[in-house]
C-alpha cells in the first residue's frame, strides 16, 4: 500500500503544474469504465455518462477508463486522451474539487472493482492540500440480490417483443471473473430471471462459470426452445460480443457452437446495456445512493 500511495504521490506531481486547496463547495462526479477500443460502441459509456450529466447538472461529471491498452490504442488511432482512474483524481484533486463520487460502470464487483477499490482507497488517505473532503466509491450494477432482482426486471422489458414467442430464448453473454466470489452473481441473476421467466433467459460469461457447455447443457433441458437471441450482458457490445459471441468466422464463437449443436434460428441483438434507458436510470440513481 506505501509503494502504491508513493506512485500516486509521483502522478501528482506529474500531472500538475501548480496545486490548490480543494473548494468544500466544488463537487465531481468521476465515470470510471474498463473502456472499448471501437468507437460505435463507446456510446453505451457515452449515454451513461450523459445521462448522470442530466441528472446533476451542478456537478462537473468526467470519465476514466481502467484499461491502458485501450486508453493508448485510442490516442494512438484518433489523437484523443483519455485518463485512467488515478490521473483523473489527480486532475480534479489540482481544479480545486472537495468532493468526488467515483462511479464504475462494471457489472460485477470483480477484479477490476477491486483495482478501482484500491486508488480510491489510496486516495482516501491522502491529506492537506493533496486529499479531498470526501471520496466515495459507488458500487456496480449487479452487487446483491436486490440488483439481480432489479436487473432480471429490465431485460424482461429489452426483450419482451422476442418472448412473446414461447419458442424463443434470450442467451446472455457475460464477461466473468475467473476465481473471484464476485462472479456468483452471475448465477443469482439466473435464479433471478428463472423465478419471473423460467426457460427463457441462460446466461453465461466468456472467461468464467457459467460456460457456453452450461448453457447448452440447460438449454438441452428445453426442447421446447427452437429460437435463440444472443445478446451481450455487458454495457458495450464490443470486441466480445462482436467475436467471441456473435463471430461468423471464429470457429469457438457462441454461435457457432449452438448452430453445431442443432440451433439453426438464431438472432444477434449486439447493443450493450449502456445505452438502455433502464440501465440509465438504475446508475443515475446508484449515484443519488451515493451521494446520500
Amino acid at each position: 500500500m506505501h509503494k502504491f500511495i508513493s506512485v500516486v504521490f509521483l502522478a501528482l506531481f506529474l500531472l500538475m503544474p501548480c496545486t490548490s486547496r480543494a473548494d468544500d463547495g466544488k463537487t465531481a462526479i468521476l465515470v470510471v469504465s474498463f473502456g472499448t477500443s471501437m468507437p460505435e460502441a463507446r456510446q453505451a459509456i457515452t449515454n451513461l455518462v450523459e445521462a448522470a450529466r442530466k441528472e446533476f447538472p451542478k456537478y462537473e461529471v468526467r470519465l476514466a477508463f481502467t484499461s491502458n491498452i485501450i486508453r493508448r490504442k485510442i490516442a494512438r488511432e484518433s489523437s484523443g486522451v483519455i485518463l485512467n482512474p488515478v490521473q483523473a483524481l489527480a486532475a480534479l484533486n489540482d481544479e480545486g474539487f472537495a468532493n468526488v463520487c467515483v462511479m464504475p460502470t462494471h457489472m460485477i464487483p470483480g477484479e477490476e472493482y477491486d483495482e478501482i477499490a484500491g486508488v480510491v482507497d489510496a486516495f482516501g488517505g491522502l491529506t492537506g492540500k493533496y486529499g479531498f473532503k470526501t471520496l466515495e466509491l459507488g458500487t456496480p450494477f449487479l452487487n446483491g440480490v436486490d440488483d439481480c432482482e432489479g436487473m432480471a426486471d429490465v431485460l424482461l422489458s429489452r426483450f419482451k417483443t422476442q418472448l412473446k414467442d414461447e419458442h424463443t430464448a434470450i442467451v446472455l453473454m457475460g464477461h466473468g471473473t475467473p476465481e473471484h466470489f464476485a462472479n456468483a452473481l452471475y448465477s443469482q441473476l439466473q435464479l433471478a430471471l428463472d423465478t419471473k421467466a423460467y426457460g427463457r433467459f441462460f446466461v453465461g460469461t466468456v472467461e468464467a462459470a457459467p460456460k457456453i457447455e452450461d448453457v447448452l447443457a440447460r438449454l438441452k433441458r428445453h426442447p421446447e426452445i427452437t429460437r435463440l437471441v444472443l445478446s451481450p450482458l455487458m454495457i458495450v457490445a464490443g470486441d466480445h460480443a462482436h467475436n467471441d459471441l456473435a463471430g461468423e468466422d471464429e470457429p469457438e464463437s457462441w454461435i457457432n457452437i449452438l448452430r453445431k449443436n442443432g440451433y439453426n434460428e438464431i438472432s444477434t441483438y449486439l447493443v450493450g446495456l449502456g445505452l438502455d434507458k433502464n440501465i440509465a436510470d438504475k446508475f443515475t440513481a446508484k449515484i443519488h445512493e451515493l451521494m446520500d
